[in-house]
């Protein structure tokens, strides 16, 4: 799915008593700065250069055109001089979108030789970047703080970093995750409070009976079916080769039915401006089969997905996509819906397998996936089709939003995807083995001490730091697992989180 061509706006500001020279060399100093990061190709997102501000008025009215702006996903601020921070609190307090404030400057390096006071008074980021951080501070204003010079690379990344995440929390403000059936009957975790989760992420969470689908179904033609499947031939390889006795044909029309579900959840998802979805598989009233195939399908192209009606893991594998469109390379980096199964538990060999029924996302997939048809065991319906297939590699994270009652929280574990030690013959579905960062112990203990769910969504692109950078943006809690987490340190820093959002 293709995002909104989302922008951010660079706002300098200074004040009027150093004169029209020094004011002169301000603007040009930061429209040079906002081409060369433009034309860096290094940012994900354009920046807009605004003209510098220079009184409360000023400031007040750019901050309230970038509230109404639907394009402006979020600000730049950068104190080229000194600009007091009084001026700025009416624009703070009206402002409703990420801030950044970037703590850098025109030049590199003191001329050590020539400077003077001149020079000195021009170039006050050091000064004047103190005085904004305090009134965003005295406010309590969510924002990033970031230092280093603008040409380079590692302050690049950090700003782009920054933007994805702001572009995925204004791709939230419209996220509608279409729900076919309620969260799985008795379950906790899944559940939550859909009114205050668009109060908070934007995200709505409109019902759709199973009957809306099937009669979307009841519409596809069988040329589209049959177009699909060509398609499905020649992207995947087929396993007719199972032991499970099913002959040609039937293997060929349970995919077939597959392709008739994903034409169908296309064309309903575009109607009802859809962006996410969950199902449910004790809701499955006029279908055949529970979506499978179809599911991973639109999982690759960019939409977000949670079993069992989970939404909010299907909103947060949706707001992983926005954050890392255009940087996902099959076979190498991507997202996923993924749910915690078994362990191992061989001491120094201590390891967490990751899969799903059906619906773990290909772009994660090592080798070409296969389609397979099997008995699922659950859900009572004919055998569906689904891609299986080992995962990628490497250092990664899985996070979970989770509704607390007083508040939202994401839990999130750095983890080290591994390769399993045997094939594995009697699981025909996607899966993955990691490691948890610290270990298996320390992580299990934490994320059960932390309430995290046991859907995630996975990615190898996303960071601990960006999803910080994501809590901070939407006010929520955020408890990250990582190399250097301790099970007594980790309770305590729930304990003093309870008492901050529960003020």
């Amino acid at each position: 799915m293709e995002l909104e061509n989302f922008e951010f706006w660079f706002v300098t500001g200074s004040q009027d008593l150093y004169g029209e020279e020094t004011l002169a060399q301000v603007a040009k100093d930061s429209k040079e700065i906002v081409e060369k990061l433009n034309a860096s190709g290094s940012l994900p997102c354009s920046l807009v250069w605004k003209p510098t501000l220079l009184t409360p008025e000023a400031i007040h009215q750019t901050l309230e055109q970038a509230n109404a702006d639907d394009k402006c996903a979020g600000i730049i601020c950068w104190m080229h001089t000194f600009s007091p921070a009084k001026m700025w609190i009416a624009g703070l307090n009206a402002y409703k979108k990420p801030l950044l404030q970037l703590n850098t400057q025109f030049n590199v390096e003191i001329p050590y030789s020539t400077m003077d006071m001149d020079f000195m008074n021009l170039n006050q980021s050091a000064h004047g970047d103190r005085e904004f951080g305090f009134i965003t501070s005295r406010m309590d204003m969510p924002r990033k703080v970031i230092v280093g010079h603008w040409s380079h690379e590692n302050t690049q990344k950090r700003i782009a970093d920054w933007m994805r995440v702001a572009r995925a929390v204004a791709d939230g403000k419209t996220l509608r995750c279409l729900r076919f059936g309620d969260n799985m009957r008795e379950v906790a975790v899944t559940d939550g409070d859909k009114v205050e989760a668009m109060i908070k992420f934007g995200w709505s969470v409109p019902y759709y009976g199973i009957g809306d689908l099937v009669a979307y179904m009841n519409e596809v033609s069988e040329a589209d079916v049959n177009a699909l499947f060509d398609e499905y031939n020649q992207k995947y390889e087929i396993n007719y080769n199972t032991d499970n006795g099913f002959d040609k044909d039937f293997i060929n029309g349970q995919i077939k039915e597959q392709a008739k579900i994903e034409i169908a959840l296309r064309r309903f998802l575009k109607d009802n401006n859809g962006k996410a979805l969950c199902t449910n598989f004790q809701d499955l009233h006029g279908m055949k089969q529970l979506p499978g195939l179809a599911i991973q399908r639109l999982l690759a192209d960019g939409y977000g997905f949670g079993a069992e009606g989970d939404w909010k893991t299907s909103c947060l594998v949706r707001t992983f996509k926005a954050m890392t469109a255009g940087q996902v390379v099959a076979g190498k980096k991507g997202n996923a819906f993924m749910e915690d199964y078994t362990y191992n538990l061989v001491p120094g060999k201590e390891a967490n397998m990751g899969s799903h029924m059906l619906e773990v996302d290909p772009e994660i997939a090592t080798g070409k996936p296969k389609i397979e048809v099997h008995h699922l065991g659950i859900g009572d319906k004919e055998p569906p089709a689904r891609l299986v297939f080992n995962t990628l590699e490497g250092d990664g994270l899985v996070a979970a939003v989770v509704d607390m009652g007083n508040r939202f929280r994401c839990v999130v574990n750095e983890i080290n995807v591994i390769k399993p030690e045997a094939a594995l013959p009697k699981l025909p579905v996607a899966r993955m083995l990691w490691k948890p960062y610290p270990d298996l112990m320390t992580s299990a203990e934490s994320w059960i001490l932390a309430g995290g769910g046991h859907h995630t969504a996975f990615s190898n692109i996303v960071t601990s730091d960006m999803l910080r950078d994501w809590c901070e943006m939407q006010g929520i809690e955020c408890l990250v697992i990582d190399k250097d987490t301790k099970v007594a340190q980790f309770r305590n820093e729930m304990r003093w989180n309870t008492g901050y959002f529960n003020r």
